[in-house]
Order: structure tokens, then sequence, then C-alpha cells
């Protein structure tokens, strides 16, 4: 069975890391979304909350399961059996630092592949950060999130005292 990972933090999960997860679906028989605690980030949804929210979004996806890790994704890679770790490239600036985490995970575990998919044009720009900052700034940001996904921003936005900062 050829199973991957694709690893990230998801906050929140946004339509072009769907539209990497459909392209993932069809080539791999079991993609692991894998939400991560990464210690330099600062999440605006909890662990939880992420899983939540991206479990909600890969519904219908068959071969899709989502789950949290902690510590190095090489080793969890290895637990779950892994042979794969998917990574998404939006533009040339994604790629000196996939690259570089590339060869590094390949010294790591030598047998575990990176593949790189691209998305469709319509998300090459899209990413979670711009997103929040959007929303925090009062744009319109549920076209580039799934519908839980985007309520989920909108309530946390209301919740929030300061919300730009």
């Amino acid at each position: 069975m050829r199973i991957a990972v694709y690893p990230g933090t998801f906050d929140p999960v946004t339509n072009g890391h769907l539209d990497i997860v459909r392209r993932a679906s069809s080539i791999f028989d079991r993609i692991i979304l894998a939400i991560s605690e990464n210690p330099r980030k600062h999440p605006l949804f909890s662990l939880e909350e992420r899983r939540f929210l991206a479990e909600e979004a890969v519904q219908g996806i068959e071969n899709v399961r989502v789950e949290t890790f902690e510590g190095l994704l090489v080793q969890y890679a290895k637990q779950r059996q892994a042979t794969a770790i998917i990574r998404g490239l939006r533009a040339v600036s994604d790629f000196d630092y996939e690259f570089q985490m590339t060869l590094l995970n390949r010294k790591l575990m030598p047998d575990l592949e990176t593949v790189f998919l691209m998305p469709s044009e319509e998300y090459s720009y899209v990413n979670s950060t711009i997103v929040k900052e959007v929303a925090h700034l009062g744009g319109r940001f549920d076209c580039f999130l799934p519908t839980g996904a985007a309520k989920a921003l909108a309530e946390k936005i209301r919740g929030m005292k300061n919300p730009i900062q």
C-alpha cells in the first residue's frame, strides 16, 4: 500500500490544501493529512480545532484521514509506514525552503520520498496566513476556505477584541 503524509499546520485548512489532497489521493492508496504543532508558529486555532476543520473538509475523500502529530516528521512517517511526503509548491519562493527540508529528510530517512504537487492556478496564491490577514482586515475570505473553516474563522475574528496585531 502506498501511503503518503501531507504535513502542515493547516491554520486553517484552505481550498489550496484541499486541491493538493485531492491530487495526491489519486496517486496514493492512502493520504494522511498530518497536522503538526509547530513550535515556531503561533496558530489562531487550537490543534483540536484544526483537526476538526480538516476532518470536516476532507469528508467524501475516501482514502484520506486526518491525524495530529508531534516531533520529527520522518519519525512520524516511519511509524505510519509512509513511503512519501506530499508538499505543495505555490511559487518559486516556496522551493528554497522545501528543497532544504527534502534534503534533510532524505538524509534522516533515505527511503522516504518527497513528492511536490502544484495547486490549481486559482489557489496558487492562497495560504492560511494571507487568508487570516484578509479576514482580520474585513475583506472577503470565504472563497479561499471550505465552508466550515470559513465559518470558524469568522467566529474567531468576531470573538477577538483586537484582531489586528
